[in-house]
């Protein structure tokens, strides 16, 4: 954590790689780093899943249950110094616990990098996804609450995560 707010102090920009990599191994903590060859499962699993995956490149899902407040406040912190710089908040949505929101980078008209974040309950979860969006299909996802079902869809598929496991398809 000390080494996080050195490199916070230095000016540097705050990825979701650093983000991730910061977290990962916390206690309380699922965190999923998707590989391509992943993608294709996940696609395959419904209509619905393949969508949402379409034109994804990189996904990365962590959830992350802080123990204290000071630990909350900090993941809070993290959340917009990795949503403040080089990205742009397109939905939030605040119902009394449950807080949503869905920043996005683009580049050329179109959505490269997308993170939503949701807050329930002292619970922080995280997905990123990389690749081409239409801003119009992320804005229906966000206000459609689909990457909350996404989300979910993840974490409920966890076998696939296991690799060493024999699994049959």
């Amino acid at each position: 954590m000390l080494s996080l707010f050195a490199c916070i102090a230095c000016g540097s920009y705050y990825s979701m790689n650093n983000f991730y990599n910061a977290h990962k191994n916390d206690a309380n903590v699922t965190a999923v780093e998707v590989p391509r060859f992943m993608l294709t499962l996940l696609k395959g699993l419904s209509p619905e899943m393949n969508t949402a995956l379409q034109n994804v490149n990189n996904l990365r899902y962590i959830q992350l249950q802080p123990n204290s407040l000071t630990e909350q406040s900090a993941i809070q912190h993290e959340i917009n110094l990795l949503t403040n710089e080089r990205f742009t908040d397109i939905f939030r949505k605040n119902e009394g616990q449950k807080r949503t929101l869905v920043s996005v980078r683009e580049q050329n008209e179109v959505i490269r990098e997308v993170i939503v974040h949701l807050n329930k309950n002292q619970q922080h979860t995280v997905l990123y996804l990389n690749g081409r969006f239409s801003p119009k299909r992320i804005q229906e996802f966000a206000e459609q609450g689909k990457f909350d079902n996404l989300a979910q869809s993840i974490t409920q598929h966890n076998s696939l995560w296991n690799t060493t496991a024999p699994t049959s398809y």
